[in-house]
């Protein structure tokens, strides 16, 4: 609560010195946290945010975290929208000004340094979409919630988002060798949802790519193939198929018979 309501940078080095032992190594942490996330343009020094040379990031790269920090613990996202708390009877309250100015708005964060201005992280659901807006360098604390309100309201207003594929049902059957069964089922291991401007969504077009050569045995949750989607030839979004049910190695017959296929199917192809 000291960290995401009050922005404390005491909480912040409490947190890190009992997680990590020191600010250094929570750092590093965050460092493989933001590398696993995609966050490629971002790199930290320290577990408050305060100004160092090595110490940077973008608003892509918020956007990608706050998105896990949605999605990947909704317990712990449901702190982000209260609006204050009390410590030693003291009334603690929360510095994201638009929780008190839109209902839909049920984060994240807010930051200020002389160097980087007055920023804010913020996500707000209406009619079922999610949206998060980044606002970095403005020079008040209402500026930035003025300036992420716009964002909001734009995209609420000019963007759509659809769940084109639900995960674990069965898009696709890819071929296997050597298995007990010459066929598996293929789908997604999370929904593929896209947010993108009004009209467009109904211009896309999905492919889907299969590993040729699937041998088995093939686990459940294995990646077995692509699915693409594309607007106007280009890529927008791409996701792992993975095999919706396992698949046992066939018996000697079926991997020897296979193998002699193979080799004909590696002459021609």
């Amino acid at each position: 609560h000291g960290i995401i309501i009050q922005s404390g940078n005491d909480a912040s080095v409490a947190l890190a010195e009992h997680i990590a032992g020191s600010e250094d190594a929570f750092a590093d942490m965050m460092n493989k946290t933001a590398g696993e996330l995609g966050m490629t343009n971002s790199h930290f020094m320290n577990p408050t945010g305060l100004p160092n040379p090595d110490h940077y990031s973008s608003a892509h790269d918020m956007s990608l975290l706050a998105r896990a920090i949605i999605h990947e613990d909704p317990t712990h996202y449901a702190i982000y929208s209260q609006k204050e708390f009390f410590w030693n009877g003291i009334k603690q309250p929360n510095r994201n000004l638009l929780l008190w100015r839109d209902k839909t708005v049920d984060g994240l964060k807010t930051g200020h340094t002389d160097e980087a201005g007055y920023c804010m992280v913020s996500s707000a659901v209406r009619d079922g979409m999610r949206l998060i807006a980044v606002v970095f360098g403005t020079n008040s604390e209402a500026a930035r919630a003025a300036e992420t309100q716009k964002l909001l309201t734009y995209g609420f207003r000019f963007f759509e988002t659809q769940t084109f594929y639900q995960k674990g049902v069965e898009l696709a059957q890819a071929p296997v060798w050597k298995g007990t069964t010459n066929q598996v089922k293929a789908g997604l291991a999370e929904d593929l949802t896209l947010t993108l401007p009004k009209g467009q969504l109904k211009k896309l077009a999905a492919s889907m790519t299969m590993n040729p050569q699937l041998m088995a045995p093939i686990a459940k949750g294995d990646v077995i193939g692509k699915v693409e989607v594309k607007l106007d030839d280009k890529v927008v979004h791409s996701a792992d198929l993975i095999a919706l049910e396992p698949v046992e190695e066939g018996g000697i017959f079926r991997r020897v018979w296979d193998s002699i296929r193979l080799f004909f199917y590696g002459l021609f192809n």
